[in-house]
């Protein structure tokens, strides 16, 4: 199953703060999005599903840059932040948003890199437009989405609106960290965003 644009709009729930693990440690708190006055945390405006369309995703492939992993489901904890995954070599998707393959936009994170070498996400800057994104889901179907456009933000200034939504259909977003390493933070000060449909 491909994601493909349909008519229709999508509703947006408040904005889930966010946060993924970066740079070395699972548990550090690496944003993909900073609102105003939360300088380590990230915002995700997730579509609210009325009823559940699809099945949950289990596997990634994207065949251009060499993953093939599993996917877990991220939880929020108590501040509304997502957990990042613990292993370096899985990605997590925000179960508190669509699956993908549903209408709206899906989110997938994963680590670039750890303490000892290159992550899951460590390629993910190198795909291009027309690369196709497998995700296979737990009831055996998979959802196929094709690269569009590929971006790298400031954690302080991710543009919410162009990154968690969209008109139509069924988005998928592939998040990691990027750019150069504050060590006075431990963190990447950039996040890398593929944007699929």
């Amino acid at each position: 199953m491909r994601g493909r644009t349909v008519r229709g709009g999508i509703t947006l729930a408040a904005a889930a703060l966010v946060t993924i693990g970066c740079g070395g440690d699972a548990s550090a708190e690496i944003p993909v999005q900073v609102p105003a006055g939360a300088p380590e945390a990230v915002s995700v405006r997730s579509a609210v599903a009325v009823k559940k369309d699809v099945a949950d995703p289990v596997r990634l492939s994207i065949p251009a840059i060499g993953v093939s992993t599993k996917v877990i489901a991220l939880p929020l904890d108590r501040k509304g932040r997502l957990v990042a995954p613990r292993q370096f070599d899985r990605v997590g998707w925000n179960k508190a948003g669509p699956e993908p393959g549903e209408k709206g936009v899906a989110v997938i994170a994963g680590h670039v890199d750890s303490k000892t070498g290159p992550a899951v996400f460590y390629r993910l800057r190198h795909l291009s437009k027309g690369d196709r994104v497998h995700v296979h889901r737990k009831d055996g179907t998979t959802a196929t989405f094709t690269v569009h456009r590929i971006a790298r933000y400031p954690k302080n200034r991710i543009p919410d609106k162009v990154v968690y939504s969209a008109e139509s259909g069924a988005h998928l977003r592939l998040i990691t960290c990027g750019g150069t390493f504050d060590r006075s933070r431990g963190s990447y000060r950039d996040n890398i965003v593929v944007f699929a449909r």
